[in-house]
């Protein structure tokens, strides 16, 4: 609730759904579980080559609205669109194929602790029984990617914190993914590890432009990813001029259960939400 006791409302309204077509549309989605609505009335979208970064304390929904976007949890009203398919009520071997288009980097990194790197970040290939040597090309190319592919051999238990969330990344990237899902990515990591994250993040969206939705409570992340680009010269995550942003990087905020903020960085730091207002400060 507002300070006038009614609703609150999204700063600016949806963005419309262009030609090109968005990746994932919401429309008035709500879900429960036996209370309270979890998420009540959303509607956003998400458009070819954007990121989205879904702020929010703990408990207002944000992870349960990400197993939404893949199909694992059903929503009991409204639509959910998936690479243009309503997957509301799709049945769930029909959900299959759509979710291989989909990469998940979940919540503390999710390894198989009795599987090697190699073999956890190459799982899924290895259910389709693709050939061992195209994975294990596929697997350092990947590892690669997030500079780790010494640990090729190696199990999670070898690993820091920071490893097993960057192999989490290389799992999710095994597949070349359409849509990239970030289930709170630096959670209980510290600030150095945590910037080396998003760090890999801001690449993944410059290098491949791959859209994505990343559900974090960290404010410091978010401002990060919005106000860096990765330099291929250098190798490295740069800033952005002074007062220049990302412009494919915008935000959502959930209170409640419900979307109060959808907009860009410029909008969220000069919103009058009391809610955005006190999460910022």
């Amino acid at each position: 609730m507002n300070e006038t006791g009614a609703n609150p409302q999204p700063d600016q309204e949806q963005a419309p759904i262009t030609d090109a077509g968005p990746v994932v549309v919401f429309r008035n989605v709500t879900i429960a579980f036996d209370g309270p609505p979890v998420l009540e009335d959303v509607s956003f979208s998400i458009a070819p080559g954007e990121t989205r970064v879904l702020l929010g304390p703990a408990g207002v929904g944000k992870s349960v609205l990400l197993k939404l976007v893949n199909g694992l949890l059903r929503p009991d009203q409204g639509s959910i669109l998936l690479f243009g398919e309503e997957i509301s009520h799709m049945p769930e071997q029909k959900l299959f194929p759509l979710r291989t288009r989909v990469g998940m980097v979940f919540q503390e990194g999710a390894l198989f602790d009795s599987l090697t790197v190699r073999d956890n970040v190459a799982y899924q290939l290895i259910q389709e029984q693709v050939p061992d040597a195209e994975i294990d090309q596929r697997v350092r190319d990947a590892l690669r990617f997030v500079e780790l592919e010494e640990t090729f051999d190696l199990f999670p238990a070898s690993l820091s914190g920071g490893m097993r969330r960057r192999v989490a990344i290389a799992r999710a990237l095994i597949r070349t993914p359409e849509l990239l899902l970030y289930d709170s990515p630096t959670g209980g990591l510290d600030p150095l590890t945590s910037t080396t994250i998003i760090e890999l993040i801001v690449k993944e969206r410059d290098v491949s432009h791959t859209p994505s939705l990343l559900v974090t409570h960290r404010l410091q992340d978010a401002f990060i990813l919005c106000n860096h680009r990765f330099d291929p010269e250098q190798g490295r995550m740069v800033p952005l001029p002074k007062g220049v942003t990302d412009p494919g990087t915008t935000f959502l905020m959930l209170e409640e259960g419900r979307l109060i903020f959808d907009g860009s960085l410029h909008e969220l730091v000069k919103s009058k939400n009391p809610f955005v207002r006190e999460f910022l400060e």
